[in-house]
């Protein structure tokens, strides 16, 4: 029985796409198509879909807004797990609610549009919550671990309540690029004068804005410590370097924007900056990227 079918069969409610293209959902724009992706409506679905994947041994990846991955270029026999429908927004007492799949910008509106601050580094940054709080999402001044009290999250099928101590926050990581999927997050709602507010969502809108454009993942490489990974790979000399549709780019170093290259293309200079900045320099980056497939 091919995979959407089992899932239609298990579970007559779900929302089921066939033929996912990861190339359509991914900020690379490359990448090649799953058998099937699936929408759960809630956390408990959530939780019984995933349970169900798992025992069954059928691959499974959840996927956000499509930032920060690189899908191989062939074909992904397994569900990709989409948390869409989760994007409940609420506020009360000092605190915000936001399920995993509402998207950044969402989140920055919501907290903006009711006098909460610390949500403006956020901006522009493609990403949903959970994606956001799996990969620690940030910038210099601010991370999600800054705003964090708890998670909501399924663990081996279960819901489970993860205190922000039992995350385990660090740079671009955290417990949840372990397989452990977010559901929803909770966190800290200071209020905040709204002129400020402005001022401060504009000063990172612009930050955003400078950034390169075209199909990209975001910064490939994490920033070591000491030194930016962008300074270290223009010092290498390789702004500009290509391996077929994906290049270096001549804006900021730590960016690989895809030019109608194939996902290969994009892995492979990966792989070569990683090789050369270590060569040259000793330091050896870490992706802040994930790969999907083989």
């Amino acid at each position: 029985m091919e995979i959407s079918a089992f899932l239609r069969e298990k579970f007559p409610r779900l929302a089921v796409e066939d033929n996912f293209s990861f190339a359509a959902h991914t900020t690379i724009g490359c990448g090649g198509r799953a058998a099937a992706a699936a929408y759960p409506a809630d956390e408990e679905e959530t939780a019984a879909l995933l349970a169900l994947l798992a025992r069954e041994k059928i691959p499974h990846v959840v996927l956000g807004l499509g930032a920060n991955v690189l899908p191989a270029d062939g074909p992904f026999e397994g569900v990709v797990v989409r948390l869409s429908r989760l994007s409940r927004l609420a506020e009360g007492d000092g605190l915000l609610f936001a399920g995993a799949g509402a998207t950044g910008a969402a989140l920055v509106a919501f907290a903006c549009g009711r006098g909460i601050g610390g949500f403006e580094p956020f901006t522009g940054i493609p990403m949903s919550v959970g994606g956001g709080t799996a990969m620690n999402a940030g910038v210099r001044e601010r991370h999600f671990s800054d705003a964090v009290l708890c998670v909501r999250a399924v663990a081996n099928g279960k819901v489970r309540l993860f205190s922000a101590r039992a995350c385990r926050f660090a740079e671009k990581e955290s417990i949840f690029l372990q397989g452990i999927a977010v559901t929803g997050v909770l966190m800290r709602a200071e209020p905040a004068d709204p002129a400020r507010i402005r001022r401060t969502l504009a000063e990172f809108s612009a930050r955003r804005a400078a950034l390169p454009k075209g199909r990209s993942m975001g910064c490939t490489f994490v920033n070591p410590p000491g030194r930016p990974a962008g300074a270290l790979i223009e010092a290498c000399g390789l702004k500009g370097y290509r391996i077929g549709g994906a290049c270096v780019s001549e804006e900021h170093a730590n960016f690989i924007i895809n030019e109608g290259g194939t996902a290969e293309d994009v892995g492979r200079l990966a792989d070569f900056v990683k090789e050369e900045v270590a060569r040259k320099t000793g330091v050896v980056l870490r992706e802040e990227i994930r790969r999907i497939g083989s």
